[in-house]
């Protein structure tokens, strides 16, 4: 096996018999590294410390991850100006936030003859969203509902 020193020195290759006898004269332990390499590679380290300090590494890696989420905020047909930019507030809040905005028109009964009254909604709430987000799926029927997916501006 190819043996690593503490400090990264490379040791050379010697048996796991030598290897195992160097690290216990310096107190230290020997990690296999890379056990698929030819040779393998094993570095001779304090284990305790060498955990620790992956265990901080996944920790930072896990702080800068952003999971993007999916909100949705529901609208209705004969919905009113003033009702479509508290939404669109609302709706931008969740894009500044770095999600993405799934925005829903549901139609009921006959409400389903008026599909573009339906269609201009959806258009109002997406330019009143547009400086923060930008339409990602057009509005599209899924069964009686009319459905439109936005994504923070960033993204594109």
């Amino acid at each position: 096996m190819r043996v690593i020193s503490a400090d990264g020195e490379q040791l050379g290759i010697m048996s796991r018999d030598e290897a195992l006898s160097l690290a216990e004269q310096k107190n230290l332990d020997l990690v296999c590294i890379a056990p698929k390499a030819e040779p393998p590679v094993c570095k001779i380290l304090d284990y305790g410390k060498f955990k620790y300090d992956q265990q901080k590494k996944e920790k930072e890696a896990k702080k800068k991850q952003h999971t993007t989420q999916i909100k949705e905020i529901r609208l209705s047909t004969f919905i009113e100006e003033h009702d479509i930019m508290v939404k669109a507030k609302t709706g931008a809040k969740f894009l500044k936030d770095g999600n993405k905005l799934k925005v829903s028109l549901r139609f009921r009964g006959r409400e389903r003859d008026y599909v573009s009254t339906g269609q201009e909604v959806m258009e109002k709430f997406a330019e009143a969203v547009s400086d923060v987000g930008v339409v990602e799926k057009k509005p599209k029927f899924e069964g009686r509902s009319l459905t439109m997916i936005l994504s923070p501006r960033g993204d594109k």
